[in-house]
């Protein structure tokens, strides 16, 4: 599994799939493309919308402060070199079994066993 390290808030210091913010007028696959090579150097193919989440973070005066709708693809490297940039501080190829060891954010590790598990019905 690709993940990120965040580099900012929120969730600073957290692990997650990479991802950002759709621009005005992209598409949201496109969207996937471009954010995975700015976060991580690498080209990907996409197989397919894995799940829709949304987090809605509060602030400290329990009011929320971040409004996420986010939409999780399965893809696959297709070229480029793993290297952390953009608003990442780290990017690495995670093994399912050392997932564990890592920080991850609120729901990426169901949308991680979902993908896992549509990966394996594509072979």
């Amino acid at each position: 599994m690709l993940l990120v390290e965040r580099g900012r808030e929120p969730l600073k210091g957290f692990w997650s799939l990479p991802g950002g913010v759709l621009e005005v007028g992209e598409l949201a696959e496109d969207a996937v493309k471009r954010e995975v090579l700015e976060e991580t150097g690498l080209t990907v193919r996409l197989h397919g919308l894995v799940q829709v989440f949304e987090r809605i973070m509060p602030g400290r005066d329990g009011r929320p402060e971040y409004d996420y709708v986010l939409l999780d693809y399965l893809c696959e490297a297709t070229g480029g070199e793993l290297q952390a940039g953009d608003d990442v501080s780290r990017a690495e190829w995670v093994q399912r079994q050392d997932l564990g060891k890592y920080q991850l954010t609120e729901g990426a590790r169901p949308v991680i066993e979902k993908a896992a598990a549509m990966r394996a019905e594509t072979r």
